[in-house]
């Protein structure tokens, strides 16, 4: 039986602590040949630079090829969008655009899509996942967390979104970083409905 198609996904980076965990995604998913429209904040390419030691060009027709080759994918998956590129899909609720992962998600960002500022096309699309009710997952990394962090996380989680803080466990017996890394991409494509064969679960012999 032939599996069914899953409609594309927005991955979106922005400057918090975490870039590995939306690279493991991005590669976990193109490897299930699904879609990827990726937006990335300026704040994410230092972030990248600095954890993942990934310097990405300013060209965003590279940008795709640079992503997928550091990740070992096929490009054909991933397009790129600029942040101010207001022509493209994810900018429209008229487009089929179900799911937005926002990995890893700064304090700075969750603000703004709390508020539905939409001054760049990160915000605007996960403007529109919130008003087309549609899969908005969120993936904040900062400790200790104020009152302020906390209010908009509640506010976003009663419209619907999935807050999932960068939080490993070490229940499954970590041996490396990217044992902890993939422990939260699991939970990610969880919320995406994706199931790669390979997530470890409470209870699993593997």
């Amino acid at each position: 039986m032939r599996k069914q198609k899953h409609s594309p996904i927005i991955i979106a980076m922005t400057g918090a602590s975490g870039a590995p965990y939306a690279l493991r995604l991005i590669a976990r998913l193109a490897k299930q040949e699904i879609v990827l429209h990726l937006l990335i904040s300026d704040a994410a390419r230092v972030v990248l630079d600095k954890e993942s030691n990934f310097k990405l060009t300013a060209n965003l027709d590279d940008m795709a090829q640079e992503i997928a080759d550091f990740v070992g994918v096929d490009a054909k998956y991933l397009t790129c969008w600029g942040n101010k590129d207001w022509m493209s899909p994810v900018a429209s609720g008229s487009a089929d655009m179900q799911d937005m992962v926002v990995v890893p998600c700064s304090m700075g960002s969750l603000a703004r899509i709390a508020t539905g500022a939409s001054s760049n096309l990160i915000e605007r699309a996960t403007d529109v996942m919130l008003k087309e009710r549609k899969n908005l997952v969120l993936v904040p990394r900062e400790t200790p967390l104020s009152e302020i962090h906390l209010g908009h996380m509640y506010n976003l989680s009663k419209m619907g979104v999935r807050i999932i803080p960068a939080m490993p466990g070490f229940y499954h017996e970590p041996k490396t970083i990217d044992d902890l890394v993939d422990f939260m991409v699991d939970r990610i494509m969880d919320h995406l409905n994706v199931d790669d064969g390979t997530n470890i679960r409470w209870g699993s012999k593997e």
